[in-house]
């Protein structure tokens, strides 16, 4: 191994950065104007000028090496965007399983490459449409799911066993999982033909997107059936999305993201080889979820950095020799929180840079937010705008054509080596507490993340980062774009369906199942086969969700501030 210059070209690179410097220094004097301080939108100071000094630690073969070689820094694999594109999986869900499926099935035909679930609120919480936690939200932000045959109706027609599916829930991860086995199971496809991802990431949920069922404990263990039962059942899905997503849009930085990201796959990791599994047998199937915000290169070095840095501690601190288990394989999805109801048509340029970054930056998978989405859920004519955003960036912009067009730039690669050194010192931080579910339970991150995400708003409002259309080049205007309206009765239908289940189901299979499910769940038996017969005779999402808060105990977040 060797530095990338020698001592002879950095001194004389030294030298005559100190004489531009000085050349730079004298003409800037002569503006008042001109801004003391430039920052990323995370806050990291950004030099005038980057050159060989700023990366003159690096080694080649120790810190880049080659697309789909270790650490991964410029992608995990060798041919990346040459060999195979990114998948495109718009984020779907509305309204009733039926309104979802013709979603789905009009975002296959325009060139979809994967499905992706959004459910609604009490869904993602674990109530049914007639709880009354429930009322007034039913098909709200996503597809009402409470029990099998609502499943069976949103995948109506879609080849499962051909499409992966991703489906972005938490609490009740394990319960919708089952029902989706156990569609697949009833068409004739065996699980371990199926592909596709659960979110499934409990620990994210008390640091940032807040839907909560069980305390930490507890979700981490049902968390980890899923891991073990995917690892010996569905060996092609990947049971954990490990998602920084909900953390950046709770307020994050991008180096808290990155660190508390990595952070919470460190403990799922720990949890499941103290289950017994062995670390090349479960993580290959361990995925990623980020966010792609509009700081282009800081979101670029991000994930660069996440790559070398997960590789890292794969290898070195949980041993692992498969080098598929050193992958970190990531889906992207563009900045929710980067857009503003004011001028929204100012959405479509914003996602277009965030996919760009979120492709320079090696993606496998990407959704593209449209362009409404900050008002409502989003039209079928906005979605295929961001459908057509990601379209046109692989087969017209060239971008796909170079394998990590970035890797090289002084910039890019002294930003990746500052995010790498900042995230660490938050996970060791975390290691000095005692792991993650500890560090939760005392509230770090969370109260880093609501110190950030004030930090930020102040800097907004004292114009020190702009946001076009709301603190700067603002104007008085009507809404432009019309709006998805959800009908009023849908909570009724939906209602009416559930009741109709329950009626004509098995009610004491149901009831035999729910206890089966219990006893597994009170002692230490994997309760993934136990949910897949609950489900099977129709027993609700909630009465599942039940189970699990009866014998586990429910949470109440603290509240950081």
């Amino acid at each position: 191994m060797s530095k990338m210059f020698t001592e002879e070209q950095m001194k004389k690179v030294g030298k005559e950065k100190e004489a531009w410097e000085k050349e730079l220094q004298s003409r800037q004097s002569n503006n008042p104007e001109r801004k003391s301080r430039f920052s990323t939108v995370s806050d990291l100071q950004i030099k005038n000028i980057y050159s060989p000094e700023d990366i003159q630690e690096m080694d080649y073969e120790r810190d880049l090496g080659f697309p789909g070689q270790y650490p991964f820094t410029r992608g995990v694999q060798p041919s990346m965007y040459r060999g195979q594109l990114w998948t495109m999986r718009m984020f779907a869900g509305w309204g009733s399983a039926e309104d979802t499926n013709q979603r789905f099935h009009y975002l296959v035909k325009q060139g979809q490459t994967g499905l992706s679930v959004a459910f609604d609120y009490p869904t993602l919480m674990g109530y049914d449409t007639d709880s009354p936690k429930a009322r007034g939200e039913c098909g709200k932000c996503g597809v009402a799911i409470d029990t099998l045959q609502d499943m069976e109706i949103l995948l109506d027609g879609l080849p499962i066993d051909h499409l992966t599916t991703s489906m972005t829930i938490n609490p009740p991860a394990s319960v919708l999982w089952a029902m989706y086995i156990t569609v697949a199971e009833k068409r004739g496809i065996p699980r371990y033909k199926l592909g596709g991802t659960i979110q499934n990431d409990m620990l994210k949920e008390f640091i940032a997107q807040k839907t909560f069922m069980c305390p930490p404990r507890p979700s981490l263990r049902v968390v980890t059936d899923t891991v073990e039962f995917g690892t010996k059942e569905v060996p092609r899905w990947n049971t954990i999305s490990i998602s920084g997503y909900h953390i950046r849009e709770a307020g994050s930085t991008a180096v808290q993201e990155l660190a508390f990201t990595l952070a919470d796959g460190l403990a799922y990791v720990q949890a499941a080889i103290e289950r017994g599994l062995n670390v090349d047998d479960f993580a290959p199937r361990f995925s990623f979820f980020f966010d792609a915000h509009i700081d282009l290169f800081e979101e670029v070095a991000k994930f660069r950095a996440a790559r070398r840095m997960w590789a890292r501690f794969m290898k070195e601190r949980f041993q692992a020799k498969n080098p598929r288990s050193w992958w970190m394989r990531f889906h992207t999805q563009t900045a929710g929180c980067s857009l503003t109801a004011r001028q929204p048509y100012n959405n479509v340029i914003r996602t277009t840079l965030e996919a760009l970054a979120a492709v320079l930056g090696g993606t496998q998978s990407l959704h593209t937010c449209s362009l409404d989405e900050v008002l409502a859920l989003p039209s079928e004519e906005a979605a295929t705008i961001a459908l057509r955003t990601q379209q046109i960036i692989a087969e017209e912009s060239g971008v796909p054509h170079t394998i990590d067009p970035l890797g090289g730039s002084y910039f890019v690669e002294a930003l990746t080596n500052e995010m790498e050194a900042k995230a660490m010192a938050y996970i060791n931080k975390i290691d000095d507490l005692g792991g993650m579910v500890v560090a939760i339970e005392r509230n770090f991150p969370q109260q880093e993340i609501a110190n950030a995400s004030y930090n930020f708003q102040k800097q907004l409002e004292r114009k020190e980062k702009i946001m076009v259309g709301v603190n700067k080049y603002a104007t008085e205007e009507a809404l432009p774009v019309e709006l998805l309206q959800m009908d009023p009765a849908l909570e009724e239908k939906q209602i009416e369906r559930l009741n109709r289940v329950k009626n004509q189901r098995n009610q004491p299979r149901v009831k035999e199942s729910l206890e089966q499910l219990g006893e597994a769940a009170s002692g230490n038996k994997n309760v993934m086969p136990f949910l897949i017969d609950a489900v099977k005779e129709y027993a609700t999402l909630q009465e599942c969700c039940d189970v699990f808060r009866k014998v586990f105990g429910t949470y109440r977040d603290p509240g950081i501030f």
